[in-house]
């Protein structure tokens, strides 16, 4: 992503996990945002363009950005798990690389599925600082609510032309929680040529 782009090596239940972690240009940061990505098994990895930008986003607000591949992705080992497994995944990338200190969470997608079960994980645990949830993927997985006293640190984003996860259907996941949804309008999952406009939001978000 920049020249400081960091490379990791790090463990998990199934061995390897590949990561990159970019850092602002200072080297000072308030925290770690650790972002997940999309569905492994339709190309989703932590190359992807909405998961570069939501890294973007957090370093130019002052977050260390960690985004890392899944089980089965790239150079992480072990297969695909349905969300059980990379979850596992994402719990042990925070453990090793922000195991105290100021937290934040993102996902696009499946990884939005995968994010809020790992906040549901943690939330008795420690304080998540920042929540980014990104085309959440209710439709296809049990994205789990959002914990009340969470809310006012979380986002989340939804394209209204969304043809892979209906909006509906987010709507629905949201409205049992009265959890607000950012609706970005004629923007479909990719946010294709809309990317400046997300790190926008998110940037917003997360300087609130």
């Amino acid at each position: 992503m920049n020249s400081a782009t960091q490379s990791l090596n790090l463990q998990g239940t199934d061995g390897a996990i590949e990561a990159l972690c970019d850092t602002p240009e200072n080297g000072v940061f308030k925290g770690t945002a650790v972002i997940a990505h999309p569905h492994p098994l339709f190309g989703g990895t932590m190359q992807n363009k909405v998961v570069q930008t939501l890294a973007r986003a957090f370093v130019q607000c002052g977050w260390q950005a960690v985004r890392f591949n899944f089980r089965g992705v790239g150079a992480s080992a072990g297969t695909y798990d349905e969300g059980r497994g990379e979850a596992a995944d994402m719990l042990a990338v925070i453990r090793q690389v922000a195991p105290q200190g100021p937290l934040a969470l993102a996902g696009f997608s499946f990884g939005a599925f995968v994010t809020s079960q790992v906040a549901q994980t943690l939330a008795p645990e420690r304080p998540i600082d920042k929540l980014v949830l990104v085309g959440a993927a209710a439709s296809r997985f049990g994205v789990a609510p959002v914990a009340p006293d969470l809310h006012e640190q979380t986002l989340v984003l939804h394209g209204e032309q969304d043809d892979t996860v209906p909006l509906a259907s987010v709507l629905d996941w949201a409205r049992p929680q009265f959890l607000p949804v950012t609706v970005i309008p004629g923007v479909e999952h990719f946010f294709h040529g809309q990317l400046p406009l997300l790190k926008t939001l998110v940037a917003r978000h997360l300087r609130a």
